[in-house]
Formats: structure tokens, sequence, C-alpha cells
């Protein structure tokens, strides 16, 4: 499938060209989660993407919440609801405790870097508005490491909702990315009486938009977006609505890996191509 549209950034052919010319190993990848943040308009849909600060790795493109998974999400020992971590692990290709790992990293960067927290005081419920002074406190307590995501919920005597992350795809960088990130791709609904907030460091810009809108300003060079971003951004978008969405998440491939590659003809513009 080839990416129709989307030409591939001038760095990222520069850091290809001098990968293959010099016989560059790849990066071993690192373990991520991201999370697409969905929220209900009128009878469509809206996404929420940040875009990276200009000098974090992939910095300039818009992409959703997410990052690296931390040792401690794989130590947490927490509430949970939702499919226990081998149900879990089940769909994502994983040993149970790697998949409470990634599971626990979603809920925990899309609460870092969005303010939005998957999380209740008991397996049906959710947390309301959590953008008090309190609340951010706690957030920023979290990013910096002083407490752990466990000792967050646990504080509060709250429940991690497993079930409110929907997983739906896995991206893997390019071999000739400095660094690069095993990710899972999961959806979400923003929680009743929850708001995003700009609070996270790694972000310049942020915006909810119609997942369609942002393909189209994409392809007016309008918004930088990387493959997995773009592809993903089409799939919800075809889902239709919010219950399509659902309802596509449940039969999902979650576990088998995509990794694009990027053609580098003789002549013409550099594509990225998903073998």
């Amino acid at each position: 499938m080839t990416i129709d549209g989307f030409a591939a950034p001038p760095a990222l052919v520069e850091h290809a060209r001098r990968f293959h010319a010099e016989g560059g190993v790849p990066a071993a990848p690192r373990v991520a989660a991201t999370v697409l943040l969905l929220r209900p308009t009128g009878v469509d849909f809206e996404v929420y993407v940040i875009r990276r600060v200009a000098a974090m790795a992939f910095g300039g493109m818009y992409a959703f919440p997410g990052g690296g998974v931390d040792p401690s999400d794989s130590q947490a020992h927490l509430g949970w609801a939702g499919p226990d971590p081998a149900g879990w692990g089940d769909r994502l290709g994983l040993a149970p405790d790697a998949a409470q790992a990634v599971v626990c990293a979603a809920a925990r960067e899309v609460f870092e870097e969005a303010g939005v927290l998957l999380a209740g005081p008991d397996p049906a419920g959710v947390v309301g508005d959590v953008s008090g002074d309190d609340w951010e406190t706690a957030r920023q307590d979290l990013e910096a490491r002083r407490t752990g995501f466990a000792d967050l919920l646990a504080g509060r005597r709250l429940t991690l909702r497993s079930d409110l992350l929907l997983p739906w795809s896995r991206w893997i960088t390019p071999e000739f990315e400095p660094r690069r990130f095993d990710t899972y791709f999961f959806v979400a609904l923003l929680p009743e009486g929850q708001r995003t907030r700009d609070v996270s460091g790694e972000a310049d810009h942020t915006l909810w938009i119609r997942p369609a809108d942002a393909l189209a300003r994409a392809e007016a060079g309008e918004l930088n977006m990387l493959p997995p971003t773009l592809v993903t951004l089409a799939q919800v978008a075809a889902a239709g609505d919010l219950a399509g969405v659902t309802a596509a998440a449940a039969t999902r491939d979650a576990a088998t890996p995509i990794t694009p590659r990027l053609d580098l003809p003789d002549a013409g513009a550099p594509r990225f191509v998903l073998d």
C-alpha cells in the first residue's frame, strides 16, 4: 500500500539515505503506547492531536498522546477493571505482564500529556473533572516520576478502567530512524465530565479535529504527520461514527506489527510504502 499524496519529510529522507549509505544497524525499538482520544461533535466525532516540540524525536509532527513504557508500568499493582492482563496479552500478542505494562503506559501517558484519567471509583465508574490544582500537582508528580501511576490511583482509591482502552494497531518505526518505537495504538472515548488540557511540555500545539479534516489539512501541507498517524486517521474516519469505531476495534489486529518502508527511487519523490 502506498500512502499517496504525502511526501516523506526531507529530514527523514536524509536519515534514510545516510543510513543505507553507511550500512547502518537498526536501533532496537522501545515499546510504547499511544491513544486516540475521541469525542462526539454533532453527528460526527473529533480526535485529539498534539504537535511534538521540535527538539523531540519526530518533532514538528502532529500525533496522538503517548510515549514509551516506563519500568514502573510493569511493576504496578493496582485496581484493575476490564480484561485481565492475560486477556490483554491475547489481544496484543504479549505475555500478561508485558501487556499490563503497555495498557498502564497508555493510561498513564494520556493523563500526563492530555490531563485525561481513565480510572474510576469502581469497575463501572469514571472520575469526573480532573483539572483542579490538586490533580495538576498529582499529574506533575507523575510526569516527573516523583510518584508512580499505581500509587496515584491507590492514593485516591481509584481503579484503572482498562476496558475504556480499545486496541487498534501496532506500528514499528522504520529501521533507518535513530530512535525507534514499537507502539501499540488504542482508541478511547473522552470520559464524560473530563476535558483535555494543554499540559504536556512535549507539545507546542494541540487541537480537536474531525479525522477527515485532519487528513485534508495534512494533504494540503498544513499539518505534518507520519504514516502511522495518517493511516490511523483514515481508518477511524472510515468507521463512520463512534459506534462504528467501537465495533471496528473489536475485530482489529493489534498484535501484528506494521513497519513503513521508505521507497527511495532514482527518479521521483520518496514515498512511504506499507508492505
